[in-house]
């Protein structure tokens, strides 16, 4: 007997998804503005620890005490610092 039913199923063909999240290894990946901000915290975390170990503000001594250069520095590294929790907070819901 004959069968009529055709027995040939196509191969489906999967287009590769373009989203981060169904690449685990991308979504790990650091973008522009982490690598700034990470940046920027180290240098906060270098001039702290230089003033707690020896009385040394290395962003006055480089830039001037509280110029208007020294003012942008610090004020960078705080909006790191709010950068960086803000991504914190980002990564601990995924």
């Amino acid at each position: 007997m004959a069968s009529t039913v055709d027995t040939h199923i196509p191969e489906r063909r999967r287009m590769p998804d373009r989203r981060i999240a169904s690449h685990p290894a991308r979504a790990n990946r650091l973008g522009a503005a982490d690598w700034i901000a990470l940046t920027l915290l180290v240098v906060g975390g270098i001039n702290w620890g230089l003033v707690g170990l020896f009385g040394t503000d290395l962003v006055a001594a480089l830039f001037g005490d509280m110029s208007a250069l020294s003012r942008a520095v610090y004020t960078l590294v705080g909006f790191s610092a709010l950068y960086a929790l803000y991504s914190a907070s980002k990564l601990s819901r995924s």
